[in-house]
């Protein structure tokens, strides 16, 4: 696949691969932070964050996982990651990026690809953060849940999107 999939107001987007996946971590971690403190308390994030200490979880999302990052100026500002074509795994802006169109630029080639590989739903766990970007992005709230981290529970989302060939 072209390494440059498309460039809109000096974001780029790529595949991401495994030289990637530190940054991917810090970005993780930050935007976790920062962007999502006021949907969740501090133990809630924390739980949350550390997430990205399972070596194996992230092994197996380079691994395995179609992944775009998002670049501007040589630096990583977003990515999204998409499981067996038809799960997103991962969808994560930096702080300082948001509200940009970076996770709808990043959304948007994942439901493309997902599209390719001639796959009829999407879908996704969402945090209470995300929940109105995939509502706006065209999926339904399936059923609230409650997972729990590290003995942490935090709501999200279990979403669905029923996709259709033209999406363009």
């Amino acid at each position: 696949m072209n390494s440059n999939i498309s460039t809109n107001s000096q974001i780029s987007i790529r595949n991401g691969n495994k030289d990637d996946l530190q940054k991917m971590l810090i970005l993780f971690r930050e935007t976790i932070g920062n962007v999502c403190k006021n949907d969740y308390t501090h133990d809630q994030l924390e739980a949350w964050k550390s997430g990205a200490e399972n070596k194996e979880r992230w092994e197996n999302v380079i691994c395995n996982q179609f992944i775009l990052m998002a670049v501007h100026h040589h630096k990583i500002v977003g990515f999204c990651t998409l499981e067996k074509g038809d799960y997103i795994d991962l969808l994560f802006v930096h702080k300082d990026y948001q509200h940009q169109g970076i996770a709808s630029q990043l959304y948007h080639q994942i439901e493309k690809e997902a599209v390719r590989q001639n796959k009829k739903y999407l879908t996704a766990d969402v945090s209470k953060t995300a929940k109105s970007f995939f509502e706006r992005a065209g999926f339904e709230i399936i059923k609230e849940q409650t997972v729990n981290v590290k003995g942490i529970d935090l709501i999200n989302y279990k979403m669905e999107k029923k996709l259709t060939s033209s999406a363009e």
